[in-house]
C-alpha cells in the first residue's frame, strides 16, 4: 500500500507542482561552465523534491492508518532526518532561484546544516530501547549485519553524521542529468525493500537461532523504503529526458538522507557502499579530479566532473549516458544484495 500510494501521490502530484513552480517563475539556474546543452534547460521548474518528500510521508503514514499499525521509532527518525535535509536543501534552492543565479548556501553553512542534522539524528537514534533491547541505532560497527566492533555513542554520532553528509552530496553530485538520481535511488529503495523484509523474517524474534538478525524495526522501515521507491517512480515519469521538473537539492540531499537513515536503521552501514555504487562511483571521480589538479598544477583526469559531464563532454548522449549509469546501478545493487544473502548462507 505504502509504495503504491506513493506511486500515485506522485504521479498526480508533480504536474500540479509543476505549474504552481512554473507559474511563480521557480525556475533551474544553469552554470555557465557546465556542459553547453544544458542551456536549454534554464528555466525548467526546480525544487521537486518538494514532491518526492510528500509522497513518501503521506503514502506511509496513509498505510499506516489504514492498516491499523503503529509508526515505529526507527522511521520516526528516519523521517526526521528526510525532511530536515530537505529543508537544507530547500533554503539552497530557494536562494538560487530567488537571486537568479546559481549560488545558494556556501559549501560550510551546507555542511554544517548536513552535519549538525545527522549529528542529532545519530544520538536520537541510540536512544528509543524497546523490550528487547534494541534501539534504532547500533553501537556497533554494520557491514551486511553486525559485527563485534563496538564504536559507542560518541563514535557512531560522528561515523552517522560522516555517512549521512556523504550520501546526501552523492545524491546530490549524481543528479546532473535528467532522470539520473531518481532512476538511480529507486533501484537502491528497491533493495532496502528486500533487505528489511528479509530481516524481519529471519529475525531473533521470529526465527531464533545463530544466523538471525538484530534489528529493532527492519519490516516498518521496509515499508519507509517502499514509499520512497514509489515516490522516485512517480517522479521519474516527469523528471526523465526531457525533464519536465527538476528534483533541486531539497530532493536530492533528502534522498540522500534516506539511504543513509535507512540503511543505518537496517544494520547495513557498510553495504551502502555497494548498494549505492553509481553514487560512490560519481563521487569518487569529483574527489579524484580536485586532488589530480591541485597536485599536479591544473591537469585534470576527466574532461569534467562529476563523472556524467565527461562522458557528455566526449560526444555521448544524455540518454545513452543515463541508461548506461542505471545498468552500472543494477549491478552495484545486485551486487550488494549478493554479500547480503551470501552471509546469510554461509552463516
Amino acid at each position: 500500500m505504502a509504495g503504491g500510494f506513493a506511486l500515485l501521490i506522485s504521479l498526480f502530484g508533480t504536474p500540479v507542482l509543476i505549474r504552481v513552480l512554473a507559474r511563480r517563475g521557480y525556475g533551474q539556474i544553469i552554470r555557465d561552465d557546465g556542459p553547453t546543452s544544458h542551456h536549454t534547460k534554464r528555466g525548467t521548474p526546480t525544487m521537486g523534491g518538494i514532491i518526492i518528500i510528500f509522497a513518501a510521508i503521506s503514502a506511509y503514514l496513509l498505510a499506516h492508518l489504514i492498516s491499523g499499525n503503529a509508526v515505529t521509532a526507527s522511521a520516526a527518525l528516519v523521517i526526521g532526518l528526510v525532511v530536515a535535509l530537505g529543508l537544507v536543501g530547500f533554503i539552497d534552492d530557494w536562494l538560487k532561484v530567488s537571486r537568479q543565479q546559481s549560488l545558494g548556501l556556501t559549501s560550510r553553512q551546507k555542511l554544517l546544516g548536513q552535519v549538525s542534522i545527522a549529528s542529532i539524528f545519530a544520538y536520537l537514534g541510540t536512544q528509543f530501547v524497546d523490550k528487547d533491547g534494541l534501539s534504532p541505532i547500533s553501537l556497533q560497527l554494520s557491514t551486511v549485519r553486525d559485527t563485534s566492533i563496538t564504536l559507542g555513542a560518541f563514535f557512531v554520532v560522528i561515523w552517522v553524521a560522516l555517512m549521512v553528509t556523504a550520501t546526501s552530496n552523492g545524491v546530490n553530485l549524481t543528479d546532473g542529468l535528467d532522470g539520473l538520481a531518481s532512476g538511480a535511488s529507486v533501484l537502491t529503495f528497491i533493495s532496502f525493500i528486500l533487505i528489511g523484509v528479509w530481516e524481519f523474517g529471519q529475525s531473533c524474534a521470529v526465527a531464533p537461532g545463530i544466523n538471525c538478525y538484530e534489528v529493532r524495526d527492519p519490516l516498518d522501515i521496509a515499508v519507509l523504503a517502499a514509499s520512497f521507491a514509489g515516490a522516485c517512480t512517480g517522479f521519474l515519469w516527469w523528471n526523465a529526458s526531457p525533464a519536465k521538473i527538476f528534483m533541486g537539492d531539497t530532493g536530492s540531499l533528502a534522498l540522500g538522507g534516506a539511504l543513509a537513515g535507512i540503511a543505518t536503521t537496517l544494520r547495513v552501514e557498510l553495504l551502502l557502499i555497494p548498494l549505492g555504487g553509481l553514487f560512490v562511483i560519481i563521487t569518487m571521480s569529483v574527489i579524484i579530479q580536485t586532488l589530480y589538479f591541485k597536485i599536479s598544477g591544473g591537469k585534470r583526469v576527466f574532461r569534467m566532473a562529476p563523472l556524467q559531464h565527461h562522458f557528455e563532454l566526449m560526444g555521448w548522449g544524455e540518454v545513452t549516458i543515463v541508461i548506461r549509469f542505471w545498468i552500472i546501478a543494477g549491478l552495484c545493487v545486485a551486487g550488494g544484495l549478493g554479500l547480503f544473502y551470501a552471509d546469510w548462507v554461509a552463516g
